[in-house]
């Protein structure tokens, strides 16, 4: 037996939904050994209207993670979550290359969950310059692929054809832009382009829609899929049925927060 090694370097959050935490479960799920290289502390306040608060770690501290994980040979899958600061993004770039590592998602984390601004405006362009030329297939949300592609806000399918059109341009070989329930449709739709051909993925929008994480775990799904020798186009639909079956299963954690379940597509609650 051959357990595949994935990677993610990403940051924590605390709740368990989202980040390195949905990361590694969706590896699990999938049946694959989970790596993490910890970024930057995600807490949030019940004191102060549930404001976020990201600390980003030591550049340096990131790096000796990822000589730690990667000295025992390379992985056979990576993912990126947030990064936290331009130093932190040059140190996964340092890693990618150094280590030659193949089947790269970035996943160009730029606003926490409940939030609308950047997080720091300066790490987009870092991560458009210095990660996209080196991703196999990057995983934006509506407001990241705008930003990304210079289009700003983007409200419908065609919308996304173009941001997918321009992404494309900055290097990554695919591109699937999550419209998820932000986009103005009935469905929760997806969209992978390849640089010739899109695909469009749908379902029925889920209401209640517990869908904290749903990103990070729609792109460690793609992740997991790609180290199990999956194509690109059956990682994303695999990962399409394992976020909507998460999100399905989702359940109210507190007020604030309602995660998905990681656990669902494999009814793992029943094992």
């Amino acid at each position: 037996m051959t357990i595949k090694k994935t990677l993610t370097i990403a940051g924590s959050d605390s709740s368990g939904g989202a980040g390195l935490q949905a990361d590694l479960k969706t590896f699990e799920e999938y049946g694959t050994y989970g790596f993490s290289a910890i970024t930057t502390i995600v807490t949030m306040d019940p004191d102060n209207n549930w404001a976020h608060g990201v600390t980003p770690i030591d550049a340096q501290l990131v790096r000796e993670q990822l000589k730690t994980i990667l000295s025992g040979g390379p992985v056979d899958a990576m993912k990126t979550g947030m990064l936290g600061s331009i130093d932190i993004i040059k140190a996964t770039r340092e890693a990618i290359d150094k280590y030659d590592l193949k089947n790269v998602v970035i996943d160009p984390v730029m606003v926490c969950k409940g939030e609308d601004e950047l997080i720091q405006p300066e790490n987009a362009e870092a991560i458009r310059d210095l990660l996209l030329p080196k991703a196999t297939i990057t995983t934006p949300n509506l407001f990241e692929a705008g930003q990304l592609s210079g289009l700003g806000k983007l409200t419908t399918l065609d919308d996304m054809k173009k941001a997918a059109k321009k992404i494309i341009e900055l290097g990554a070989k695919y591109v699937v832009i999550k419209g998820g329930k932000a986009l103005e449709s009935d469905k929760a739709i997806d969209l992978l382009y390849d640089g010739k051909e899109f695909t469009v993925y749908e379902v029925e929008k889920i209401a209640p829609s517990h869908n904290h994480g749903a990103g990070c775990t729609f792109a460690a799904a793609i992740t997991a899929g790609l180290a199990k020798g999956l194509t690109v186009e059956e990682a994303v639909a695999k990962a399409k049925d394992f976020v909507t079956a998460a999100i399905k299963g989702g359940f109210a954690l507190n007020e604030f927060i309602g995660p998905v379940w990681h656990g669902a597509y494999n009814k793992a609650e029943n094992r």
